[in-house]
């Protein structure tokens, strides 16, 4: 088996209020996956994710990004490699015009002139938002500053794209088009959501997290087609949906 691009072995976490958020969570994601991490509010979904680029130190336990190890003096890689995109965009597009917003991350790299405009580019039209490249953010719908925040950490070219929520707020027709493109990505997902259905959609693998450790790590289908454990951890598909009934993550809407 290959180095996993993300390896989380026995992390724990308490706040400094004594909460314990984390008891020795375990994950590995290997380049390339799509995995969904699931699991009830106040599982530590969180928690786990703000380690994963060094906002959050590790109590006890250790995180590494392709063998890198998640310290304090590695977090300009760490971030470099982990890009997260928030589940509200207007945390990160903060800039007078949208092309401002993208080129920020890798002008902080050094990035100038044309190798700084090719980056920018190129992380617009993987999320098809170059023709918005000189528009304020705030002219723009939620769907498409979600595809812009999206932007802003592809041009950092990460290794892992860490997505909250991705699906939230989002029209029926937003929420496809998100769902074209990050299936269009060739980078690792690792993606927050209650949206169980997008889960089935985006992800092959899932992870569920429910009182700070994991509790199930498996194909997507078989997670959310098990009622026991489902009801047993507060997770609930809308009512009427088999899971049993949907095409594999991946598939196109044609082949379904």
């Amino acid at each position: 088996m290959t180095q996993p691009v993300l390896d989380v072995r026995g992390l724990a976490h308490a706040y400094p209020d004594g909460h314990q958020a984390l008891f020795g969570v375990d994950l590995h994601v290997h380049r390339g996956e799509r995995v969904a991490l699931l699991g009830p509010n106040g599982a530590g979904k969180t928690t786990l994710v703000l380690h994963l680029n060094g906002i959050l130190t590790a109590g006890a336990g250790s995180v590494a990004v392709s063998g890198l190890p998640v310290t304090r003096s590695n977090l300009a890689e760490v971030r470099r490699r982990v890009g997260i995109v928030f589940q509200d965009p207007d945390d990160q597009l903060f800039m007078p015009t949208v092309r401002d917003d993208v080129e920020f991350g890798p002008r902080n790299l050094g990035l100038r002139g044309a190798e700084l405009d090719e980056a920018v580019d190129r992380a617009l039209g993987l999320v098809g938002m170059q023709e918005y490249a000189d528009r304020p953010p705030h002219h723009l719908s939620f769907g498409q500053r979600r595809r812009v925040a999206v932007a802003t950490v592809l041009a950092m070219e990460p290794e892992i794209l860490v997505l909250d929520e991705p699906s939230s707020n989002l029209d029926p027709a937003s929420r496809r088009e998100l769902a074209d493109i990050l299936r269009s990505l060739d980078v690792t997902v690792l993606m927050v959501t209650h949206d169980l259905p997008y889960a089935l959609e985006l992800c092959p693998r899932s992870v569920i997290l429910s009182g700070g450790v994991v509790v199930a790590d498996g194909p997507t289908p078989d997670l959310l087609g098990d009622a026991e454990l489902m009801a047993s951890h507060r997770l609930e598909l809308p009512f009427g949906f088999d899971p049993r009934h949907v095409g594999p993550p991946g598939a196109s809407r044609a082949a379904r």
